[in-house]
């Protein structure tokens, strides 16, 4: 049972505190480490918060998990039910697996089927249901109602707020004297729990909250900012929350310094940083924080900065396009044409030219056939994999000097 949001007293210290002793040796107190390589490359001091290393691969286990401690044992035996993109849904569903609840969980139709998978993995009773977590939230306090199910809300619930509250504590205790935190915010409810933690352990940290340019709704009810919100598709699902929560909207009111809105190349680049330095799997909610400190150095520049790497649920076909799209925007991939002989050994010769410069094809074209070739001449399109993007220049030069006629091509 909510209280009205006008009327639910915001969680305290000591209640994110009772939550952490509440939940302790039931989850991962993920590492906090300094990534020097992210560091000397964005020019702060970044701590890395590893949320994506807990059994579910998100920091939705810690409100999920305080907020099933809390029930009364008849809530308990009456079950609970979720909405959720996917990482609440999994660690309410570990959980109460874990501690004999049974649990309903609404999902979008548009989840990523491992999200899916893995929630009925846990034993939950999933029902797809709508387009977006809104749909779908609406759908869970229907069932709610009908079924007598104890609702455990994503974020605007001062136990999950509480639970989410607990990473600042660790934070803080493993580096006390961080400037600033970085948190992503979809409905808020992480936010809102570091916040309070962070402002009342440090008073004078800053915290900033990141969103998508495609979802920036809390910054827009908060801080005024008109972004226009597209409300498209984004690799930041985590975070793509089109109304956030009604209390969670006052607690970021109250203790958030500033939100950053990234664009998608920004969080796609992340998460490819973050692959490629720290060898970790971020899925876009995950890498924002290192996405908004790339947006705007000029706020980190010179401090001591703790970034929560939020999740690790990434489907492998997104993973594959991003790290695809991170190498065309780098220059490391690119897309050549070739207009060439058609007579034996021209193809193998070009071919060659491309491993004589340390040239790598992901895929050929032979369009021998090709309208906008001379009847003895055929055309080659080319995907090449660089190692750096200044290589490209000396290859077509290569290809140039033994008479192939070659330009560049937009992928």
């Amino acid at each position: 049972m909510f209280l009205p949001f006008d009327a639910a007293p915001f969680p305290e210290l000591q209640d994110i505190q009772t939550a952490a002793d509440r939940i302790k040796g039931m989850l991962v107190e993920s590492p906090c480490v300094k990534s020097e390589t992210i560091s000397k490359k964005l020019g702060g001091q970044i701590w890395l918060k590893f949320e994506n290393l807990q059994f579910t691969a998100s920091f939705k286990e810690r409100g999920a998990l305080n907020k099933l401690l809390c029930l009364t044992e008849q809530e308990k035996q009456a079950g609970v039910i979720a909405a959720s993109a996917g990482n609440h849904a999994q660690g309410v569903a570990y959980h109460a697996q874990r501690n004999g609840i049974a649990a309903t969980i609404v999902m979008p139709q548009s989840t990523p089927n491992i999200k899916v998978q893995r929630v009925r993995e846990y034993g939950a009773r999933v029902i797809l249901h709508g387009q977006s977590y809104d749909q779908a939230a609406q759908k869970m306090f229907e069932l709610s109602a009908e079924e007598g199910l104890s609702i455990i809300h994503p974020f605007d619930d001062r136990d999950v707020i509480a639970g989410q509250g607990t990473i600042a504590i660790e934070m803080l205790a493993r580096v006390p004297d961080l400037d600033i935190l970085v948190v992503p915010i979809g409905g808020g409810g992480m936010i809102s729990g570091m916040a309070i933690a962070a402002k009342a352990i440090r008073p004078e940290i800053r915290v900033i909250g990141v969103q998508s340019a495609v979802y920036p709704n809390m910054a827009k009810l908060v801080f005024g900012d008109q972004s226009i919100a597209s409300l498209g598709s984004t690799v930041a699902e985590g975070i793509a929350v089109a109304d956030p929560g009604q209390l969670t909207r006052q607690i970021v009111a109250k203790y958030v310094d500033e939100i950053v809105v990234v664009n998608e190349d920004m969080i796609e680049e992340s998460i490819a940083l973050l692959l490629n330095v720290e060898k970790t799997v971020c899925e876009g909610a995950g890498a924002a924080g290192i996405a908004a400190i790339m947006s705007k150095p000029e706020l980190f520049l010179g401090h001591k900065v703790g970034v929560v790497l939020s999740g690790g649920n990434i489907d492998t076909r997104v993973m594959i396009s991003v790290l695809q799209r991170h190498l065309t925007r780098s220059g490391r991939l690119v897309r050549i044409r070739v207009d060439l002989s058609d007579h034996p050994g021209a193809l193998a010769r070009l071919t060659a030219i491309i491993a004589e410069q340390g040239g790598n094809i992901y895929e050929l074209r032979h369009e021998r056939f090709a309208a906008t070739s001379r009847a003895k001449n055929s055309a080659v399109s080319i995907d090449i994999e660089l190692k750096t993007a200044t290589d490209l220049g000396p290859l077509m030069q290569a290809m140039q000097l033994e008479d192939y006629i070659v330009r560049k091509e937009e992928i």
